[in-house]
């Protein structure tokens, strides 16, 4: 039985290791962090992805915790409403779609649930080399013996480790789109009701949403700027960049940046893209963010992820033990999907793309190659 070593334990990797599972190979997941993490903003699930979701079982569940929103508020700088809509939200689209929003650690704990009890799981603990010889891959961790795998994919994230380990460092594959996000808990201090408030001010503006049956708030926080120094990067370095910013808001500016200073899932990082030429090497390939990151601009990193785990367990199940055929259907497959959802993104500078595109990009792959 072919070992798979999955370096990231978001939604990608163990959306792989459940079809891996499913077509007789054998996956483990190791993540950095001590247990599936909380936090992070709302994520869609759209077109083809909701037919991955369904084929995991995972639909009806995942349909119970969707987000309940009833339409959005666009505010001034002065906190005035100048625009709003029952129809659709910036942050999910068309309210009477199919398509599903929902937080990110809620799918992150379905499918962690849906997949522990036959994946194994290494929590709190890292990649930290990688050799490759002629029948498999040895890998190093920071805090286990190492470990042989027939096959290593990268499925962490932006960042991620895998990619640098095998590919070099990340600045040639990274795009910066001009932006850095911010996304953490507040209270919900204005008492809103499954209602969204957007704002923009200048260079900077949020998004902000009730859940969890309307008791606190998730805020995505954005400023206008391009890569920034090493020095501020750091995370402390970011909260206190972004206190800043928000703390100059006109709008609730000093509320917001009291919670930003607080959060315990403070995030921040910049809007950029992952575009490589090629993915795969050796025996290590890179799914999701960690290969093809479109950006919270385009709203199809979660859908990318979980459709992008599909096809490569799929291609590596047909393929029985050859990696290399089946890398190259993988990448054959994906390489015109991630294109179109990539150019989401940069299709309309600051604002969503247009329906036709979302709807063009979404469904334009086939699950049954």
């Amino acid at each position: 039985m072919q070992t798979v070593l999955i370096s990231g334990g978001g939604i990608a990797g163990p959306a792989l290791a459940h079809w891996l599972r499913r077509h007789g190979l054998r996956p483990t997941v190791v993540e950095r962090a001590p247990g599936p993490r909380a936090g992070g903003q709302a994520v869609d699930i759209r077109g083809v992805a909701l037919d991955v979701v369904d084929r995991m079982g995972l639909l009806e569940r995942v349909s119970g915790v969707r987000t309940r929103m009833r339409g959005m508020s666009v505010l001034d700088p002065e906190g005035n409403e100048v625009h709003r809509s029952t129809e659709a939200t910036y942050s999910s689209g068309r309210l009477d779609g199919e398509d599903i929003e929902v937080l990110r650690e809620d799918l992150v704990r379905m499918v962690h649930e849906h997949t522990r009890d036959d994946v194994e799981y290494l929590f709190g603990d890292t990649i930290t080399a990688i050799e490759e010889h002629e029948t498999g891959v040895r890998v190093d961790f920071a805090r286990r013996p190492s470990r042989t795998f027939d096959l290593v994919v990268g499925a962490d994230g932006l960042h991620s480790t895998v990619r640098r380990l095998a590919f070099g460092p990340e600045e040639p594959f990274t795009h910066h789109l001009g932006s850095h996000l911010s996304v953490f808990t507040a209270d919900n201090f204005p008492g809103l009701d499954n209602w969204q408030l957007w704002l923009r001010d200048g260079d900077v503006g949020f998004g902000i949403m009730p859940v969890r049956d309307n008791t606190e708030l998730r805020v995505a926080f954005g400023f206008e700027s391009g890569p920034l120094p090493d020095h501020l990067r750091e995370p402390g370095a970011l909260r206190e960049l972004v206190v800043g910013r928000l703390g100059a808001l006109r709008w609730e500016g000093a509320r917001l940046a009291e919670a930003a200073r607080t959060a315990p899932d403070f995030y921040c990082d910049a809007m950029a893209q992952i575009r490589m030429d090629e993915w795969s090497k050796g025996r290590v390939t890179l799914l999701g963010d960690a290969g093809y990151c479109p950006s919270p601009l385009s709203g199809q990193g979660t859908s990318l992820a979980l459709v992008g785990a599909y096809v490569l367990a799929d291609c590596l199940g047909t393929a029985r033990g050859d990696h290399r055929t089946a890398y190259e259907a993988y990448e054959r497959r994906m390489r015109p999907f991630v294109t179109a959802n990539q150019a989401l993104a940069t299709e309309n500078p600051g604002g969503p793309a247009s329906e036709e595109s979302v709807d063009r990009a979404k469904n334009g792959i086939s699950l049954d190659a």
